[in-house]
């Protein structure tokens, strides 16, 4: 369609709005706000408590051991069949697993809310324990995007969820943070719990059973032919967001080791950080409709690596001012990689059990992953902070390599179908 041409008509399916238009935006609102809640949450739990720990002197090595406060989210194909296969009463199929799992993890907020003196033991466990349950209400929510929604409107709800999130991130692992102390442990945390159950409440009204898009009935078991297509894909992905991490995952780390105070840490890697990937969202998810995925991943991830090179050059100067620089460039072009990535992984796990197979393309990649999250802090302790990254830049590059191949590979073979 050319730009003089007029609009089309918005389209709806059972009275919801789905094409571009503000009465269509509204549609976008539940993913926004529960993932709003899954940014905040795991904000506060695993990005700010590190932060907290090193300023006290915690060694690089056991500040890394927090990140396994994220296992569940790496884990969730070893449950994401029983989501796909039973349903839960009076809510429909997806929604029941979204209000279940939600609601447990408010509780679990809720007593860990009153911890600050308790074992540091019990408070992993009841963090873990909250972790699972976001974890679960993700896959839920990813599935009920592969069934109710089309393809050319998911880098639409893509972007309201990267945004989301980004959003919560600035609360969780920005705003509390900041204010923690002021507020301390219960007021932070009881927060979080208000807001997770505050950004509930629209999703409540999602019309599921209406939106929901015809398919193959949910086989009980995964196929073989199946997980061998994923098992590749798995694999691309699991290399893709571990040398992410590894290059841009712990600059807020390297920042305080060059004597960056954490008030302005905070404020570049939380609130800031949060507020660029909530600008950048939406406007991804427009460039990806305009110029396409491929592209937008070649450029995005060259400035990806602009900023690793930059961030070499500071740790090696010992230039606060200069890594800061990095780091919010690093922010800034990793903010175009996430709606044609997810979206990329939305069109993967098109078939008969969308939550299963979004699990291992997200989940699995994401555990497979874990050992680098957990080991890069110790790794820098170890090297040093300048051949951390000087190791980490080939493998980015290889690791982006290979996710361009295996996408243009699908949409070449899309275009070949259709």
């Amino acid at each position: 369609m050319s730009v003089s041409d007029p609009a089309p008509a918005i389209p709806r399916e059972g009275g919801w709005p789905v094409g571009p238009g503000p009465s269509w935006a509204l549609g976008l609102v539940p993913f926004f706000c529960l993932s709003v809640t899954f940014g905040a949450t795991l904000g506060f739990l695993a990005s700010g408590a590190p932060l907290i720990l090193r300023v006290r002197g915690v060694e690089l090595a056991e500040v890394g051991l927090l990140q396994l406060i994220n296992l569940p989210v790496g884990l969730t194909f070893l449950w994401a069949v029983g989501i796909d296969r039973l349903r839960l009463p009076i809510l429909p199929h997806r929604l029941g697993w979204i209000v279940l799992m939600q609601g447990l993890g408010i509780a679990l907020l809720g007593v860990l809310s009153f911890g600050e003196a308790w074992p540091l033991a019990t408070l992993f466990v009841l963090a873990l324990a909250t972790c699972f349950c976001l974890a679960t209400m993700d896959i839920a929510l990813e599935a009920l995007v592969v069934e109710t929604v089309g393809p050319e409107r998911r880098p639409y709800v893509t972007s309201a969820k990267l945004g989301g999130a980004s959003l919560g991130g600035l609360v969780g692992a920005g705003v509390l943070i900041a204010a923690y102390d002021r507020i301390g442990w219960q007021a932070a945390v009881l927060t979080v719990a208000g807001l997770n159950a505050l950004c509930l409440l629209p999703i409540l009204l999602y019309p599921e059973g209406r939106l929901r898009r015809n398919g193959p009935a949910p086989e009980r078991r995964i196929g073989l032919a199946r997980l061998s297509r994923l098992s590749g894909r798995v694999l691309v992905l699991g290399l893709y967001f571990a040398a992410l991490f590894a290059l841009t995952g712990i600059n807020s780390l390297a920042l305080i080791d060059l004597g960056v105070p954490l008030a302005q840490v905070g404020l570049v890697t939380g609130s800031l950080a949060a507020g660029i990937n909530l600008v950048m969202a939406p406007v991804s998810g427009l460039l990806v409709r305009r110029f396409g995925i491929v592209p937008l991943i070649t450029v995005s991830a060259t400035g990806v690596g602009a900023a690793g090179i930059v961030m070499l050059g500071a740790c090696a100067l010992g230039s606060g001012g200069l890594g800061i620089a990095a780091a919010i460039l690093a922010t800034l072009c990793a903010g175009g990689l996430g709606v044609p990535v997810f979206t990329m992984i939305y069109r993967w796990a098109q078939g008969p059990q969308p939550a299963t197979d979004y699990a291992l393309l997200f989940g699995a990649a994401f555990f497979a992953a874990m050992p680098l999250r957990v080991g890069a802090p110790a790794l820098a302790g170890v090297v040093g902070w300048p051949a951390y990254f000087a190791l980490c830049l080939p493998l980015y590059g290889i690791a982006v390599a290979l996710l361009r191949r295996v996408i243009t590979r699908t949409l070449d073979a899309d275009r070949a179908a259709a």
